[in-house]
């Protein structure tokens, strides 16, 4: 039975041992990223801006699939190594390919980068590289006066447009949706998760649009206008209101980057090592809510969709967390928090590691951290990355080893 705090030499274990094809992943990912963030830099700029802009959403959501991809490969390279995986080799179940696991993976991956807003980091990417690209065009702009482009490739798509792709994008995903249910071979899933990331590009302009037209409409009602001071004033006349509302803020974001953010990528490795669960049922099963599971699924169609539509973004991002949550409770509560402190902890040190390196470089010219700068981030997040993967695998292989030979399966379904 292994034990819960043997998951730093775990995971350590099972990073030496698949350190070389982790490392190229890493590095295809890179190369890809960087490839396509480029392209999306460039295309926004000529004739049909219109059409170029649909292209720069095309690409941010290519770039997302690539990091999908990428995440998948690392993990699966890890299956070899696992216990888990082993011991379903000598029961006779087959190890399932590449392709197969990615397509399975690919729509509840979707969910997930979208529900906790991975998505963010890779426009602030394409924003980034295209004011670093067109640095001398916008500086040339700014002292003539004259408007400029730069920067604004993922907010310049025309509504309308916006909209109308957004509608195909609707249908689309709802078809390869359809398809991923009942069970078609292919890479439907892949298509799923694809129209699942264009669609919500594509339609954030128009979104924003109507959402701003709404919230000035709004926020010149008489009543709203009242209730704005009414509210002003009730924070103003309780004493202890700033003190919570500051403490909360400081904790929240601690909390969900130590704990939730582990967890949501706990569930993807969990997607791609076979054990997984999004249904309520599966979280509340042996528990007094399962019977109300069962009472709301015997309900009337419109009172169930009414359910779903209410509590739909709640259960996109904390149920699957939930699941895999009580996954690793099942292994003890010290394998949850060695995770998160693992987590955690390898976080903080690459950072330090980042500082400390460029400290001991150091040079008297600034501009040299210019070509300097990217080979230390990409060393730095190689190993994050690395070590990254290889804890989210070995948190998930003694789980299972240990609801496996307690005679549980790890997820009842």
């Amino acid at each position: 039975m292994p034990s819960p705090y043997s998951l730093p030499l775990h995971a350590l274990r099972l990073a030496g041992k698949c350190a070389l094809p982790l490392i190229c992943w890493f590095a295809v990912g890179e190369l890809a990223h960087y490839v396509l963030t480029y392209a999306a830099v460039e295309v926004a700029y000529g004739d049909w801006r219109q059409v170029r802009l649909v292209a720069v959403m095309t690409l941010l959501t290519l770039v997302i699939l690539a990091a999908m991809t990428v995440t998948t490969g690392m993990l699966h390279a890890l299956r070899g190594a696992l216990w888990e995986i082993r011991a379903r080799s000598e029961e006779g179940v087959a190890d399932e390919r590449f392709f197969r696991t990615l397509d399975r993976v690919a729509p509840a991956f979707a969910v997930l980068y979208l529900a906790w807003g991975f998505h963010v980091e890779d426009a602030r990417d394409i924003f980034q590289m295209d004011l670093f690209h067109h640095f001398y065009d916008q500086t040339e702009a700014s002292w003539f006066g004259e408007d400029s482009d730069v920067g604004r490739g993922l907010t310049d798509l025309d509504w309308r447009v916006s909209l109308g792709a957004m509608v195909a994008m609707f249908g689309l995903k709802m078809l390869f949706a359809k398809l991923v249910e009942k069970g078609r071979g292919g890479f439907y899933g892949f298509a799923a998760a694809f129209s699942e990331f264009a669609f919500v590009f594509y339609g954030l302009n128009a979104t924003v649009a109507f959402a701003d037209a709404r919230s000035e409409w709004v926020s010149h009602r008489s009543v709203v206008e009242g209730t704005q001071e009414v509210w002003a004033e009730a924070q103003e006349s309780l004493p202890i209101w700033d003190a919570v509302t500051g403490w909360f803020g400081e904790i929240w974001p601690l909390f969900l980057d130590a704990v939730a953010v582990p967890l949501a990528w706990l569930t993807v490795a969990m997607l791609v090592f076979g054990a997984y669960s999004d249904e309520t049922r599966s979280l509340v099963k042996g528990t007094r809510l399962e019977r109300g599971v069962d009472r709301l699924e015997d309900s009337h169609d419109l009172t169930q969709r009414s359910f779903d539509q209410v509590t739909g973004g709640f259960k996109d991002r904390w149920l699957p967390l939930a699941n895999s949550l009580r996954t690793v409770f099942r292994a003890g509560a010290p394998l949850f928090g060695m995770m998160c402190l693992c987590y955690v902890g390898v976080m903080v040190a690459g950072e330090y590691a980042d500082r400390g390196i460029r400290h001991l470089v150091g040079t008297e010219a600034e501009w040299v951290w210019t070509y300097q700068g990217p080979v230390l981030h990409f060393v730095q997040q190689m190993v994050v990355s690395v070590l990254t993967m290889a804890l989210l695998a070995a948190t998930y292989d003694i789980a299972a080893t240990r609801a496996r030979l307690g005679g549980e399966p790890l997820n009842d379904v």
